[in-house]
């Protein structure tokens, strides 16, 4: 594949989302990848210039490294449908979806596919009676979570009923509706997905050992403290079944290009549950796609020069 056939490209980053810091990360290393593979790659910040720039620019195709809101939630790639240039990752539908992490579930659970149980406080009805009523649904602990924020911005884990008001305040800085879901005791593993379609295949899983089980924003991106196990160490039957659920989920949502499942395993009878599914994910010396893609045969510049070739637009087959 030669990256100088590609055209110019625009590696969209930063934004306005709260995983902003993160997205510079991830797009200022897409960059250098795409740069040194021959490809013409600039860096364009959507939160300091207008997107109609790339038509006006002359950009042949987009690498989306935006995380978030106005990222991976159906608006950045809708623009883009608008201007006719084609894109890396989900269409409009599939990444509004999984990044409503209620709206995934709700799909995860018409298709069969196991996710714990939860419930939503709207907005208006967190009332002290409603907080507290959640913990006799769902058990302690449980979690408390925007439905549509990523990178665990917003999420409490509560272990007794003196702590949901807290965070469920917490989580409706971030989000007016309140996601409460069961707590699964276990492993916290991600699998990471290539491809579309009945040609998409699930990469090498991952396991990860964060500090005391806290797998928060800064553990995600900034420490490093968290274990990553690739190979995940997992028996050979559980890791099939991690990846077979994470394909399932992938192409029940309508995902495209690339994206990357979060699941525990249960320690109790070694169940897996997806919990999300990320349509754009982190490409940052901390990622998970870039070192599954490592442990498949894949480098880094490999994979991002792969994504980019891919990129394509709703109802059109990749580029």
């Amino acid at each position: 594949m030669n990256g100088a056939d590609l055209g110019k490209v625009a590696v969209l980053m930063g934004g306005s989302s709260a995983e902003r810091e993160v997205s510079l990360m991830s797009g200022a290393g897409v960059l250098r990848a795409l740069q040194s593979q021959g490809v013409d790659a600039h860096a364009f910040d959507p939160a300091e210039r207008d997107l109609a720039d790339l038509k006006r620019e002359g950009y042949a195709r987009v690498f989306i490294a935006l995380h978030g809101r106005h990222g991976e939630d159906g608006t950045v790639q809708g623009a883009l449908e608008l201007l006719g240039i084609p894109y890396t990752g989900s269409g409009v539908m599939a990444s509004a979806v999984a990044m409503d992490k209620v709206m995934s579930k709700r799909i995860f659970v018409a298709e069969g596919l196991p996710t714990p149980r939860w419930q939503v406080l709207a907005a208006g009805t967190h009332t002290r009676e409603a907080v507290v009523a959640v913990p006799d649904a769902l058990g302690l602990p449980l979690i408390v979570k925007p439905p549509h924020e990523g990178s665990s911005i917003g999420i409490t884990k509560v272990a007794g009923y003196s702590q949901m008001q807290q965070a469920v305040a917490l989580a409706a800085q971030h989000d007016p509706d309140v996601l409460c879901e069961e707590f699964i005791e276990g492993l916290e593993v991600t699998c990471a997905v290539l491809g579309s379609g009945a040609s998409a295949r699930a990469l090498p899983v991952i396991r990860i050992e964060a500090p005391d089980g806290n797998y928060d924003y800064e553990h995600k991106y900034f420490s490093d403290d968290t274990g990553y196990r690739c190979p995940s160490g997992l028996p050979s039957a559980e890791e099939a079944e991690v990846q077979r659920l994470t394909l399932a989920a992938y192409r029940a949502l309508g995902c495209r290009g690339w994206g990357r499942a979060d699941l525990m395993i249960r320690a109790s009878d070694r169940k897996p549950f997806l919990l999300e599914m990320n349509t754009s994910p982190g490409m940052t010396g901390h990622s998970l796609v870039p070192m599954a893609a490592r442990a498949a045969g894949i480098s880094y510049e490999q994979l991002c020069l792969q994504l980019v070739a891919a990129a394509t637009l709703d109802g059109t087959r990749p580029a």
